[in-house]
């Protein structure tokens, strides 16, 4: 069995077009990633996401896992019903920063015409990861990864996995599989993305537990067997609040889905630069690694919750205190 290393899957992901409703050429590359991956199956829903499960033996985590990450990012696309040289832009960029960018000619129409992307190359050397899309990508990459070192171990674990569509004109995909949740009463969603590095987060010191994002706080019990499992394996990891942006968490959390979060740093945020112009996006190479043990690790553990849930520190409490409670309560009176 030859198992891709994981910087082949990075640059076969990275240099791949992409665009919201347009992620054809992510999905296909993909599903050649995973196609001969052992103890993996992969399938389409009827909104276009990619579904894929590992599952090997009888044995399940609890809860059970669902990565998730989306294979769009800010592009032009082909104005529906427009003339053959009308393009639209989907995805959050200033107009300058869109205007610098064609100035300089950095936009390329890709096979087939209705598509066009910035035109940086996939770069991987000196520890760091750059190419034109590493939102999100790189958390497809990351999840393709850990399935091949899942298989690669042949462990008895299953895990799922979604790759969604158009995330970033309002996670359509990812409501899409919200609403058709197929994973069962005790799936977790965990959302893998890239973000900019805020409240303490920083390039290289390891991926980063999202408590929360700009629009929710994530499930407690699962940022607490994140961070338990990071710190029996000795993964490092940072634990932040990264509400500079929102991710595809709070929309499974809006529809009633568990739900938790890891990021990676991601240095100029949709090809955009602290000077505000155009440039590639980049990541560390040893968070992404980071991230693959992490996600491998957290599978691979039978988890029973957090050590004393919440309910039951309270309840021992109150047994413990039970004396000092009713001597204070004769006091109060």
């Amino acid at each position: 069995m030859a198992v891709p290393t994981l910087t082949s899957i990075l640059k076969r992901i990275l240099k791949q077009p992409t665009a919201p409703f347009h992620e054809y050429f992510v999905r296909a590359e993909i599903e050649a990633l995973l196609k001969d991956c052992p103890n993996v199956t992969l399938k389409r829903d009827k909104f276009g996401n990619l579904i894929a499960t590992y599952k090997c033996g009888k044995r399940k985590t609890t809860p059970s896992w669902v990565l998730g990450a989306h294979m769009d990012h800010p592009a032009f696309v082909r104005k529906p019903g427009g003339k053959k040289d009308e393009w639209e832009f989907l995805g959050g960029v200033a107009k300058p920063v869109l205007d610098d960018g064609i100035k300089r000619g950095l936009r390329k129409v890709h096979k087939g015409g209705n598509i066009a992307t910035w035109n940086f190359p996939v770069v991987i050397e000196d520890g760091r990861v750059e190419a034109t899309a590493c939102d999100d990508l790189i958390g497809c990459a990351s999840i393709v990864a850990t399935f091949w070192e899942l298989a690669k171990l042949n462990l008895e674990t299953t895990v799922y996995a979604v790759f969604t569509r158009a995330e970033e004109i309002g996670w359509l995909g990812a409501w899409h599989v919200g609403e058709n949740w197929p994973f069962g009463k005790d799936a977790l969603f965990l959302s893998l993305e890239t973000s900019r590095p805020v409240n303490g987060a920083e390039f290289g010191d390891g991926p980063v537990v999202r408590v929360g994002d700009r629009l929710s706080v994530f499930d407690a019990e699962a940022v607490e067997i994140l961070m338990r499992t990071a710190s029996e394996q000795g993964i490092r990891v940072q634990r932040c609040l990264l509400d500079r942006g929102a991710c595809e968490a709070s929309a499974m959390q809006a529809l009633g889905h568990r739900s938790a979060g890891i990021s990676l740093c991601l240095g100029n945020y949709h090809n955009t630069s602290e000077d505000n112009v155009l440039a590639p996006e980049y990541v560390m190479l040893d968070d992404v690694k980071g991230l693959v043990t992490l996600l491998k690790a957290l599978v691979a553990t039978k988890h029973r919750g957090i050590e004393r849930p919440l309910h039951a520190r309270v309840a021992m409490r109150q047994k413990e205190y039970a004396k000092h409670l009713a001597a204070g309560n004769e006091l109060m009176k």
